[in-house]
């Protein structure tokens, strides 16, 4: 008989003890290392969602670090991280950039007149090209990119107090570095002025 209740007893402490270690490491799985961090944004010429005649390449970010946030109209967890989207809109050092994913664009529009639109800049990636280049595993996912283009630090999920806390310390850092490389350009130019 105590053969009978031990059995069950150790498979329930073998359960219990793997969802303890399951919880403990939830929060690292958010952090997961992205094969991109250190890489440049891959070449893109996408539309822009508010003028869809209009193409937005790399060079129009190049030289100022931004926020990259892939969002989809379609996506739940979106929802939830947008009034931190709309603060990083208004608060942030650097722009952000939205990205909507396999959106159709006239239920991107209604969402954005429906929750608001605190990105700088919206471009549209239909077929998921940019996205698959990424490495984006679903939406939401935030990456910060310095003023030469390249991928410095990727969310992934919804943003919320904590990253949001994080992101703008990271990108306060890179616009100080930002300003710190254009600041000798600044100098050259001001000395070459005087007479």
């Amino acid at each position: 008989m105590t053969r009978l209740v031990a059995i069950p007893l150790l498979l329930f402490g073998v359960l219990l003890l793997l969802l303890f270690a399951g919880l403990k490491t939830a929060d690292q799985r958010q952090t997961i290392r992205s094969p991109m961090i250190g890489k440049p944004v891959p070449a893109f010429e996408l539309p822009s969602l508010a003028e869809p005649g209009r193409m937005i390449t790399n060079a129009d970010l190049a030289g100022e670090p931004y926020l990259l946030n892939v969002w989809g109209s379609w996506c739940p967890a979106c929802r939830v991280e947008h009034p931190y989207i709309v603060r990083l809109g208004e608060e942030a050092p650097v722009p952000l950039v939205g990205l909507n994913w396999k959106d159709e664009r006239r239920d991107a529009l209604r969402w954005l007149e429906q929750f608001g639109d605190g990105w700088d800049l919206q471009i549209v990636d239909f077929e998921g090209v940019l996205a698959i280049d990424l490495g984006v595993y679903g939406a939401p996912e935030t990456f910060l990119v310095d003023h030469n283009g390249v991928i410095r630090h990727k969310h992934i999920g919804p943003i919320d107090q904590p990253v949001f806390d994080d992101l703008m310390e990271r990108a306060g850092g890179l616009a100080a570095l930002a300003d710190q490389a254009a600041a000798p350009q600044t100098a050259q130019v001001s000395a070459g002025d005087t007479p």
